[in-house]
């Protein structure tokens, strides 16, 4: 009998490991719908309509506001993706590369811990989504049921998320158009185009939470395109990518500052969002009860390969089986539950705040990762040393990036505008958060110059 290629393992084997050439399988267009999939959920509805509730701008301006940030931030989150066919590692794993074995530690922390508060969110989420759906589910008790869902598609792993998104773009696609129509049809407010208006900082802001949601994707969104077949092209990966990511974040953002306007002032974005659909509304909160599950699984397996990565910088002989990541799976779920069920009434609030602050450190190593992989190294880097306790030719840690990067970091403080603090710049501008776009303005092209400059000097030593 001819022997055939065996598919894929339904769970998922690998960890952090470099997927070789024979196991990679999978179509680029799966990107458009993990992606589109993946943000047709309630927390980008949240966040979408802090543009009304927040900043108070009208339709008009909260819609190019939002189309503005996700455009911008989309270009930098799937130019992260088209690394992943090329690699065939984790972006974090990647980073030892730029930043040194160590060097590179301070990003996998924010990123495990960017994520692991991004999984405890949205499972808060899913326990108010459960307990309005189903009578007799406490908040709770939805938030372990949530929990555990994501868990189980966490530790399936890679394929089994990719599966569940194919099926979620048509399914959530249909629903929330099918949900913008019944609100147009139905709006329950005069002021619907009049509510609200136009400042400068709020436009900005809002902007600036569209961009940022993209950015956050950063580092673990070539997770989900390593398995790709090494000849995928850079451009088929970024567009694939690019337009499921805008086009699903963009119809959530847009669709949570209309619901809250079509709703009296003063509602809680979901409560809002079950109103304005009306007879439509209890489809739509199961439709992003799943949706929130499934897709809540990327930020269990982000947070999991984050600990891993970390894990075994120090125990480099370690090798991470699916054992493991189903052993730290659930370690994290337990923790989170618990993080989840003793402050579900005001963790989603905090949790932004703490994003905000986060990314602020996320922004220069997006420039130097971006930077370092197209106009230094060009996509070709040594992935045995990658590898290797003491960084192989990377070293533990490369002067040039941290530099760049505490620089970075520095250049954004005047211009931030979070919770935690104001720079005098932002206070000056009415608030408008611009510490990003200086971040990736100043760190691009200082890390280009340094990072030239040092290998200029290293061809000139072995010349002498």
């Amino acid at each position: 009998m001819p022997v055939t290629e065996s598919s894929p393992p339904l769970i998922e084997k690998h960890t952090i490991g470099y997927i070789p050439p024979e196991e990679r399988h999978g179509k680029v267009r799966d990107l458009f719908t993990l992606w589109f999939g993946g943000n047709i959920a309630p927390l980008p509805i949240v966040t979408g309509a802090l543009g009304i509730q927040l900043f108070h701008l009208n339709l008009f301006w909260g819609i190019t506001a939002i189309l503005v940030g996700h455009l911008i931030g989309g270009v930098l989150m799937a130019l992260h993706s088209a690394q992943g066919p090329q690699m065939g590692i984790p972006q974090m794993i990647q980073s030892r590369a730029q930043f040194g074995s160590l060097g590179s530690l301070l990003v996998v922390v924010i990123a495990g811990v960017m994520y692991l508060g991004f999984f405890t969110s949205n499972i808060v989420l899913a326990g108010k989504s459960l307990h309005g759906v189903v009578e007799g589910v406490s908040v709770p008790m939805g938030i372990v049921v949530g929990a555990a869902g994501s868990c189980v598609i966490g530790i399936i792993g890679y394929r089994f998320i990719h599966v569940l998104n194919r099926i979620g773009t048509w399914v959530l696609g249909i629903g929330i158009l099918l949900g913008f129509g019944y609100i147009f049809t139905h709006i329950q407010t005069a002021d619907f185009l009049t509510r609200g208006g136009f400042t400068l900082s709020g436009w900005l802001a809002t902007v600036s939470l569209g961009a940022l949601w993209q950015i956050a994707f950063a580092p673990y969104v070539s997770d989900y395109s390593r398995y790709l077949p090494a000849d995928v092209s850079v451009s088929a990966t970024f567009w694939a990518t690019y337009l499921g990511s805008v086009s699903g974040s963009c119809l959530s953002f847009i669709f949570g500052a209309v619901a809250v306007l079509a709703t009296p002032v003063g509602m809680d974005t979901m409560d809002a969002v079950k109103l304005a659909a009306g007879a439509i509304g209890p489809l739509m909160l199961v439709l992003f009860l799943l949706s929130v599950i499934s897709h809540n699984a990327l930020n269990l397996y982000g947070t999991v390969i984050s600990i891993i990565t970390l894990v075994q910088t120090f125990s480099w002989r370690w090798i991470p089986t699916a054992k493991s990541r189903a052993v730290l799976s659930v370690l994290v779920l337990i923790f989170c539950c618990v993080a989840a069920i003793y402050t579900s009434k005001d963790f989603i609030g905090h949790f932004v705040d703490l994003v905000l602050a986060l990314l602020v450190v996320l922004v220069p190593w997006t420039a130097i990762n971006l930077i370092d992989f197209y106009a230094i190294h060009k996509g070709h880097y040594d992935i045995n040393s990658i590898f290797q306790a003491d960084g192989g030719i990377y070293g533990y840690f490369n002067p040039q990036a941290l530099l760049a990067y505490g620089i970075g970091i520095l250049v954004q403080i005047p211009f931030m505008n979070t919770p935690l603090y104001v720079g005098p710049i932002s206070a000056h501008i009415n608030g408008a958060d611009l510490s990003w776009l200086v971040g990736l303005v100043v760190t691009s092209p200082l890390y280009y110059w340094m990072a030239s400059r040092d290998t200029a000097h290293r061809r000139r030593q072995i010349v002498h």
